[in-house]
């Protein structure tokens, strides 16, 4: 089964963060129910995979200035069909930024589900997005098509920058992780 990968990341996740059950239920159920759940067009939703980038000192994140969203997030994407979404985030990651980056684990840091609005085509639509922590070898990013801007940031000023709580929720993850 081509989610099982999935199922298993999710399991785990859920007995790390047992306080984050009504979220990983709902992702669960989506994957579980939604065999198509890693294509774009599925419209129920989809999987997306996205990078916490850090740099080498670990007290900076690499954030995005989301061209479609215009808000200042974690860099990420659409899986394509790539059931492997620590694959996608590394592959988003250095689409995005041009960075050499590495996994620092093969678990999940962090999971979402947040409503992308429509836009054309496209319905309003939500995103399962499995979140995976890196650490980039330089600090030297380019900016794609993908952002209007990067930026290292401060893990410490990060609500300088966004309000969102997802993203102040992997703040606080990152400094609250074990050594």
């Amino acid at each position: 089964m081509h989610r099982s990968r999935a199922i298993e990341r999710l399991t785990e996740y859920l007995a790390r963060y047992p306080g984050e059950r009504d979220t990983v239920d709902r992702y669960l159920e989506f994957v579980r129910a939604e065999p198509r759940c890693f294509e774009r067009d599925c419209w129920s939703g989809h999987v997306t995979g996205s990078a916490w980038v850090v740099d080498p000192s670990g007290e900076n994140v690499l954030l995005t200035h989301h061209r479609k969203l215009g808000r200042w997030l974690q860099l990420g994407g659409h899986s394509d069909g790539d059931a492997d979404s620590l694959r996608v985030a590394l592959r988003e990651a250095t689409e995005e930024s041009g960075l050499d980056v590495e996994p620092i684990s093969a678990v999940l840091f962090d999971i979402d589900i947040h409503l992308i609005p429509a836009r054309g085509n496209d319905p309003a639509h939500h995103h399962f997005d499995a979140r995976f922590a890196f650490a980039a070898r330089t600090e030297a990013f380019r900016v794609s098509d993908e952002s209007h801007a990067l930026a290292w940031v401060k893990i410490e000023k990060i609500q300088q920058f966004t309000r969102e709580p997802s993203m102040l929720r992997m703040a606080a993850k990152w400094r609250g992780r074990a050594p």
